[in-house]
């Protein structure tokens, strides 16, 4: 099979996914999902005329020439209207929130008068009418269109939608992804490892590069070189309805590298296998039915590029979020060799300067070195067969962070 191109291999890992399905959840569980259906109000909003402040509910026109004494006839807490009328020279002491009396029309703030005993009041500064006054529905009605379908649920949302009465919103379904590893020689971290083994640690960071875009993860742990292991972890995750399984290791073609005949003894139809890009050249994806399989790199770098420019955007489309990869310039302040057939995605380091951005490629690329990735803050993008380019060439960067 020929080296499929990056842009081609993203464009047929999208193609069909969709949004999973939306599911009704509680209000306190849906910051940071995606809107599945459109929000509307169930109330108004203030579902009455209010007071904006603490102090005191007149009639405008006896408050038009100060100072004038006027007789308090009650209190209006918040949460516990004054179920009268004030008639001429009267007033209620309000305080914020609370519903406006009958035959008010203004509010006097508290710093505007002066209690002169328990029943009365001096006003020391006029005030026009509706002043200091919420009218009802000044921030929304009932039936009106608040959130759209679509939208990311922040802290904003989230209270407009407990404002309007909202107990649970419909959201789109996170996405499953199940994620194996295989390799006899594979041990999770704080085990004892023998002389011919080595820690696994691309699980934890791609579960990391999944729930960054909001989808559950289901690790399923460390599968030995078995076909028939291997094969019985697929159908569990099958079982349990991941949209998206990601094999770890065993995606090239070596003699141990049984993934790829695991996956398709379980009814996976091969769509492609190796891009045309560095690291991450043994990259598989195939389907059954909307199940999504993409078999990984073993190499932990490999397998982290892979997930930030392939799981990472898939994951996204069918969780309902937008993804635009964090793309931008800098100049290069190190040379760089030509580049040969493959897209080449180079750990660097990225800094703000006065003249610009500037990038700053490690010296050593080995797809093995974790270091190497936690430090860089970016990746270089090397078209296929780009000339050698000297410092100051502009090139562009995929921030990671």
């Amino acid at each position: 099979m020929a080296l499929l191109p990056v842009s081609e291999a993203l464009e047929r890992l999208l193609d069909g996914a969709e949004p999973r399905e939306g599911e009704y959840v509680p209000l306190a569980e849906t910051a940071g999902r995606m809107l599945a259906d459109d929000v509307r109000a169930l109330r108004t909003q203030p579902p009455f005329d209010a007071s904006a402040m603490d102090g005191y509910a007149v009639r405008a026109a006896d408050v038009a020439s100060v100072p004038v004494t006027l007789q308090v006839v009650g209190d209006a807490p918040a949460g516990r209207r004054f179920n009268g009328s004030i008639g001429p020279g009267q007033a209620v002491r309000i305080f914020t929130g609370a519903p406006m009396p009958g035959g008010a029309d203004t509010i006097v703030i508290q710093e505007n008068a002066r209690r002169l005993d328990e029943r009365t009041v001096e006003v020391i500064e006029a005030v026009a009418a509706g002043r200091h006054i919420r009218r009802m529905g000044l921030d929304f009605s009932a039936g009106d269109l608040l959130l759209e379908k679509g939208r990311l649920l922040d802290a904003g949302a989230v209270s407009l939608a407990a404002s309007a009465n909202h107990p649970s919103l419909p959201v789109v379904k996170k996405p499953l992804l199940a994620i194996i590893a295989t390799g006899d020689e594979l041990l999770l971290p704080g085990s004892e490892l023998g002389p011919d083994q080595i820690v696994a640690s691309n699980a934890f960071g791609v579960a990391a590069i999944a729930e960054s875009v909001g989808a559950r993860v289901l690790d399923l742990g460390i599968v030995p070189d078995s076909r028939p292991a291997i094969s019985a972890r697929i159908r569990h995750a099958l079982e349990q309805d991941a949209d998206v399984v990601v094999t770890l290791g065993g995606a090239s073609v070596g003699d141990h590298d049984l993934t790829n005949e695991a996956l398709i003894a379980e009814g996976m139809e091969l769509d492609f296998w190796k891009i045309a890009m560095r690291p991450g050249k043994p990259l598989m994806f195939g389907r059954r039915g909307r199940t999504r399989f993409l078999g990984l790199p073993g190499n932990p770098v490999a397998s982290l590029v892979c997930s930030h420019l392939f799981l990472k955007p898939l994951l996204s489309r069918l969780g309902g979020r937008a993804y635009r990869p964090d793309i931008c310039e800098a100049a290069l302040d190190k040379p760089m060799a030509a580049n040969d057939l493959r897209q080449d995605y180079v750990r660097a380091v990225l800094r703000h300067e006065p003249d610009g951005l500037k990038a700053t490629p490690f010296e050593t690329q080995d797809s093995s070195m974790l270091k190497t990735f936690a430090d860089a803050n970016g990746l270089i993008i090397r078209e296929p067969f780009a000339p050698a380019a000297p410092i100051g060439t502009i090139c562009s960067v995929l921030r990671l962070r």
